[in-house]
């Protein structure tokens, strides 16, 4: 693909007050732009410097030093972006950053868009698509196994594996269109059992990666993990003792949480989103309503949920009800306030929920806690399946490998219940290719690779 002709620049580290701001350069004229502004201390020509070197100077804006630097000098093809970079380490400050950045654009280079240079690295072929989309992912990342999961994808690991089944299917293309184009060149033919074979045998390798889709949203973002009940049963003390801090306000007042509350806490390298919710019960109240209306659209959102119970009431009328609303789901049934004189037993629960996973705790005395955080692991990982791959797809790359997978599904139709003929084979292999290419980004639009940099922010 043609590199881009112009020079960018944008403001590559957060802004704030910290140690070190970094203004990064990105095109033909990125090291005659920062000559313009820099001041070397040694009196050097920055053009004629040696790649990957460092060096000390002063940015001056009209005969006035703005600020003390070190100027990193990144020559094509051997950057990020395969351009010629430059990266000015200033003193961090929005005014300073700010200011430097004015001049680079002053003297000829052009605001960078969101993600533009790493869009850059990709349209330069650096990285494939999904590596790019990894980057982003490696930022976002909430948990050290969403961080690994990222490393990985952007070292290769997943274009490996979808190169190579693309490649799988375009020699099978290619056998069956040189029978096709060439039949009286004496091309060996193929046998119809030998491409069904090599079809089933692609098209599990595509439900092999299309199952890990699951997993990596939750490498990426969290188990999000819904506390439910009705009101005073001990969710928002929960909360607070599972974060460790009082995050909810906590009191003998049922009904004190009105909307939902969320909070971020790790097991063993995996994220989980605490989201404690409004007592689900009838009420008149206007603002109580949409609590409860919020808290139940998180419930249909919710990976997993801890049902809460008070041990030290009986089961009644609006317990069953909840019941009934998370009959079927990932859940954890908890009895709460087990410290207390008890009016519940397990065994009463266990006639509304035959199978399910059910805890006794005392989130006040600190009591199951630990086995409580033992279990939503073991639930998480039982449920989607987290240790079987450290590859997975994300959801664009779902919905490519879906659409490989119903072309490759209409092969086997084709040859098992119809009399088409091998040029229908043929279109249906071009479709399951090109599907697989716009993982990788070799059959990409501009509109697709548009809403992914979008995502970026500036200076990435």
């Amino acid at each position: 693909m043609l590199m881009t002709n112009d020079t960018i620049a944008a403001i590559s580290t957060p802004l704030g007050e910290g140690g070190i701001g970094i203004i990064r350069l990105s095109g033909p004229d990125a090291i005659k732009v920062v000559s313009k502004i820099f001041k070397p201390k040694k009196n050097i020509n920055l053009k004629n410097q040696k790649s990957h070197t460092l060096h000390f100077g002063y940015i001056i804006k009209e005969k006035t030093v703005l600020d003390e630097v070190l100027v990193s000098i990144m020559k094509s093809p051997h950057s990020y972006t395969k351009e010629d970079v430059v990266e000015i380490n200033c003193h961090s400050g929005v005014l300073v950053l700010r200011s430097v950045l004015e001049l680079a654009l002053r003297h000829g280079a052009r605001a960078a868009q969101p993600g533009e240079f790493t869009k850059r690295a990709f349209l330069n072929g650096r990285i494939d698509l999904s590596q790019a989309e990894s980057v982003m992912d490696l930022i976002e990342s909430v948990s050290s196994k969403g961080l690994k999961s990222a490393a990985q994808q952007l070292s290769g690991k997943l274009s490996v594996k979808i190169k190579n089944l693309r490649a799988e299917l375009l020699d099978l293309l290619a056998r069956i269109e040189a029978l096709l184009n060439f039949p009286e060149d004496g091309v060996s033919s193929i046998s119809r059992s030998t491409i069904l074979s090599s079809v089933k045998k692609m098209q599990k390798k595509v439900e092999a990666l299309i199952d890990t889709a699951d997993q990596g949203e939750i490498f990426r973002h969290g188990v999000r993990t819904v506390i439910a009940g009705k009101p005073n049963v001990g969710k928002s003390s929960l909360l607070n003792m599972l974060m460790e801090e009082e995050r909810a306000i906590v009191t003998e007042i049922p009904g004190t949480t009105r909307d939902t509350v969320e909070g971020h806490i790790h097991i063993q390298g995996l994220s989980f989103i605490l989201i404690d919710t409004a007592g689900l019960q009838p009420v008149s109240n206007i603002v109580e309503r949409i609590g409860i209306a919020r808290s139940k659209k998180k419930l249909l959102e919710a990976d997993l949920i801890l049902f809460m119970l008070d041990a030290s009431t009986k089961i009644d009328s609006n317990d069953n009800k909840l019941f009934e609303l998370v009959k079927g789901k990932n859940s954890i049934v908890l009895l709460n306030k087990i410290d207390l004189p008890s009016k519940t037993k397990i065994s009463d629960i266990r006639k509304l929920v035959p199978k399910g996973i059910i805890l006794q705790i005392s989130a006040k005395e600190e009591i199951g806690i630990d086995e409580l955080k033992n279990t939503m692991l073991d639930i998480t990982l039982s449920k989607f399946r987290l240790h079987q791959s450290s590859v997975c797809v994300n959801m664009r790359h779902k919905e490519s490998l879906l659409n490989a997978h119903k072309s490759l599904d209409h092969i086997l139709y084709t040859m098992t219940r119809t009399k088409l003929t091998e040029e229908v084979i043929s279109l249906d292999l071009k479709t399951a290719i090109d599907c697989l290419g716009e993982i990788t980004g070799e059959t990409v639009n501009n509109e697709v690779l548009d809403r992914i940099f979008s995502k970026f922010c500036i200076g990435k």
